[in-house]
């Protein structure tokens, strides 16, 4: 992208020219204030120090400002540029250059956002090697704990075996996810697309989700009508649809309704008779999530509190990276999700999928 010429430009450009016809004004008004006339060709008089001498005496001046005007704000930049690349991404330039209005003052503004982004994802990258570690201790700790146990009462061999084998498929779910996770993020999940009906590929992922959720007594409805074609990366896509739905029966309370709906609209208009984007709700009875946490569900690892949850979901188990799967797979394909709270308790999740979709390959970290 190319900039305009900003304040930076004409400032110098200006102090330039004008320090130029200062001192030929300078040299002029010398001239014929004393009368003198201009030197024959050959000769080279003391009056012609006169017009070097002044414009060196009106250019001093002006370039130190120039030099000074540049120079500063370049040194705050490299400052700033070498503590970033130590890793101190806290550093701010824009406080440094005051009220400055100018291509610096862009730049600065830009490496502050930069900065800033820095230190957020250096931040999610400590918290990130912190919960995978926790994740990853947990279920490990209880393996060895069963065959501490196995060791010591070898009739429990059985039951402990069937626990480490529990704990296992703990471990291998939570490595899968996690490797979705960083395909996704990283962008080296294929991005093949495939044309397919996304009612449909719902449809089977709701009618398996309903033989799951019958050992909790609870039901799971679709309200869909019609077909929604769109070019999409089908297993990414799969996986979101599937962690939403899960992820309600999941938290939904024993013998409630998990219920799933779509409708399709225009971009352009809020009316149902459109096809332009496909909306997906899917709304349970579970103890719901507070306003100001409804965004923080879709990072990874973020989970309730227990305080938060109801007695009967206190127990529920997951690696808190589902949702945060889903986002990533919807932005994958130019499509949002956001959550909010259900009237009468519990949640709602809505899925927003287009149905041209240009496939945003992040780049690598």
């Amino acid at each position: 992208m190319q900039l305009p010429l900003g304040r930076l430009f004409w400032r110098c450009f200006l102090l330039l020219w004008f320090a130029m016809v200062a001192a030929f004004a300078c040299a002029g008004f010398y001239i014929i204030a004393t009368g003198h006339n201009p030197p024959p060709p050959g000769t080279m008089p003391w009056v012609l120090l006169i017009p070097v001498l002044s414009g060196a005496a009106v250019a001093l001046p002006v370039a130190f400002a120039i030099a000074l005007h540049l120079s500063k704000p370049l040194r705050h930049l490299s400052l700033a540029l070498r503590d970033a690349a130590r890793a101190r991404f806290e550093v701010r330039i824009s406080p440094a250059l005051g009220s400055r209005r100018d291509e610096f003052a862009f730049l600065a503004r830009e490496f502050d956002e930069m900065a800033a982004r820095l230190q957020q994802a250096a931040m999610q990258q400590r918290q990130l090697f912190h919960d995978v570690s926790h994740e990853l201790r947990s279920p490990l700790a209880r393996i060895q704990a069963a065959i501490g146990l196995m060791q010591q009462d070898p009739q429990s061999a059985a039951a402990m075996a069937e626990r480490i084998g529990h704990e296992t498929e703990r471990l291998d779910q939570f490595i899968e996810e996690l490797l979705t996770l960083h395909k996704l993020e990283a962008g080296s999940m294929n991005p093949a697309r495939e044309r397919m009906d996304v009612m449909e590929l719902l449809a089977d992922i709701v009618q398996d989700a309903a033989f799951e959720a019958k050992a909790r007594g609870c039901v799971v409805t679709l309200d869909a009508s019609g077909g929604f074609i769109a070019d999409v990366v089908g297993e990414p896509l799969y996986r979101a649809f599937e962690n939403i739905v899960r992820n309600a029966i999941k938290y939904t309370a024993p013998h409630t309704t998990v219920e799933v709906r779509t409708r399709t609209f225009r971009a352009d208009q809020a009316a149902d008779d459109g096809e332009g984007w496909l909306e997906i709700s899917v709304s349970d009875r579970g103890p719901g999530v507070p306003v100001e946490s409804c965004d923080e569900i879709f990072e990874p690892f973020r989970r309730l509190e227990p305080q938060q949850r109801d007695p009967e979901t206190r127990t529920v188990s997951g690696s808190g990276l589902g949702l945060a799967i889903a986002r990533r797979a919807l932005a994958l394909h130019g499509g949002d999700i956001r959550a909010m709270p259900r009237d009468g308790g519990g949640l709602v999740v809505v899925v927003r999928l287009p149905t041209m979709t240009t496939i945003s390959i992040p780049m690598p970290n």
